[in-house]
């Protein structure tokens, strides 16, 4: 019995596709990052932008929107020098750091909430 081989003529190579996971531990956070897990997790008790999932025993899984978020907690407070409250004011006051509509307008309302109350203080000094 014969057998055909069958060739197929202008056929690609076979290439992987590069797959992105959704959700990292904080142990590949840590380690893509070069933090300490423990610093990513006072980040995460302190910063509003980080939210991580949290599954059935409780292990926090962080997105890519969080790991950009962690990114710019750590470039202010360890490379520009800001303290944990300065960076959060900074990040109130930046509302594009927010992907969500409904995060950048809760930002904008909080910035605006301070600034009537600063006015507010400054009219009940005047005599």
């Amino acid at each position: 019995m014969l057998k055909k081989k069958v060739v197929f003529l202008n056929a690609m190579p076979y290439k992987e596709k590069d797959i992105e996971k959704l959700y990292y531990t904080i142990g590949e956070v840590s380690e893509m990052l070069n933090l300490n897990a423990s610093q990513i997790r006072f980040w995460h008790k302190h910063f509003d932008i980080i939210k991580p999932h949290k599954n059935k025993h409780g292990t926090r899984l962080f997105t890519a929107k969080d790991i950009d978020a962690i990114t710019k907690v750590n470039e202010l407070v360890n490379e520009k020098g800001f303290t944990i409250q300065g960076a959060k004011q900074y990040l109130e006051q930046s509302p594009e750091m927010f992907d969500d509509k409904r995060e950048q307008a809760i930002a904008y309302l909080r910035l605006l909430k301070e600034k009537l109350l600063i006015l507010k203080d400054q009219n009940n000094s005047m005599p």
